[in-house]
C-alpha cells in the first residue's frame, strides 16, 4: 500500500506558475512510477506527466510539454509537478499517482489548481 497526499494548489493567475507536491508513505517509494493527471469539471481525467524511478527524462503530454515539469526526489519519498504560463484551461484538480506494470494503482486525494484570466 502507498499513501499519496498532494498540496501545493490554489489560485493563480494567467501567466503565472505553482509548484505542486506529492508526498509518499508506505511502500518503497522508488518502485514506482510516478504520474500526474488532472481532472477538469465535466471531464475525463487526463495524463499529463510519468517520472520512473530511475529519475530518467519524464514523459510528457503533448498538452502540457515545455510549460510544465515532472520531477521527483526518493530520499524524501516525494515528486513535483512545476507549472508555468499557468493558462485558464489548466483549471483542474490535479492528482498524482503510483503506477505499476503501466496502471494507476494508487491515487492522492487531488489538489485543486484554478487559473483566473
Amino acid at each position: 500500500q502507498v499513501q499519496l497526499v498532494e498540496s501545493g494548489g490554489g489560485l493563480v493567475q494567467a501567466g503565472g506558475s505553482l509548484r505542486l507536491s506529492c508526498a509518499a508513505s508506505g511502500r518503497t517509494f522508488s518502485n514506482y512510477v510516478i504520474g500526474w493527471f488532472r481532472q477538469a469539471p465535466g471531464k475525463g481525467r487526463e495524463f499529463l506527466v510519468a517520472s520512473s524511478w530511475s529519475g530518467g527524462r519524464p514523459y510528457y503530454s503533448d498538452s502540457v510539454k515545455g510549460r510544465f515539469t515532472g520531477s521527483r526526489d526518493n530520499a524524501k519519498n516525494t515528486a513535483y509537478l512545476q507549472m508555468n504560463s499557468l493558462k485558464p484551461e489548466d483549471t483542474a484538480v490535479y492528482y498524482c499517482a503510483a503506477i505499476e506494470d503501466g496502471d494507476p494503482k494508487y491515487w492522492g486525494q487531488g489538489t485543486q489548481v484554478t487559473v483566473s484570466s
